[in-house]
């Protein structure tokens, strides 16, 4: 019951930072071309020019789409589960190995925004505009990276077992 209530807890955070910030990503407001703008850039000058401008113009749109389909997995476990229940159908597991799976998947998204913060000229805390914003997009891709895995680990176990779903 403890990891249930963890990971729906970790679950539900995760949710809420990715889908607050998809309005951002996929109508490509200025601070989220701030952001790309900065990678997309450090990529063409260490990685290689075409990338770097495929980065700018649709980086946003795929990691908000990966962020999409994480949530899904994510919330997907309660809209099963009510479904199962009104038709009597088998419930157990099926929560832990959603959860299993999209944490690892917010993990790996996360590692990659931590990674852009740290090794680009973004840096921890982004500056647009003459304004901070104080290191809260570094810390929240930190902290999912931190509880993605921690969701991962508390329901590894479900992923061993065939019957569940």
């Amino acid at each position: 019951m403890i990891k249930a209530i963890v990971s729906w807890a970790i679950a539900l955070w995760t949710c809420y930072v990715f889908l607050a910030s998809l309005p951002y990503k996929f109508t490509k407001h200025p601070d989220t071309q701030h952001i790309f703008g900065t990678i997309g850039r450090w990529i063409s000058d260490v990685i290689n020019p075409g990338l770097g401008r495929a980065f700018v113009d649709y980086g946003s749109y795929a990691v908000g789409s990966f962020e999409l389909i994480v949530s899904v997995m994510l919330l997907l476990p309660a809209l099963i589960w009510v479904f199962r229940k009104l038709t009597g159908g088998y419930t157990h597991g099926i929560r832990a190995r959603w959860h299993a799976l999209g944490g690892l998947m917010a993990a790996g998204v996360m590692t990659g925004a931590v990674f852009f913060h740290l090794a680009t000229p973004l840096g921890i805390k982004v500056l647009h505009n003459g304004q901070s914003d104080g290191g809260s997009l570094f810390y929240a891709a930190v902290s999912i990276l931190i509880l993605g895995l921690v969701m991962f680990f508390i329901n590894f176990n479900a992923l061993r077992r065939r019957a569940d779903l």
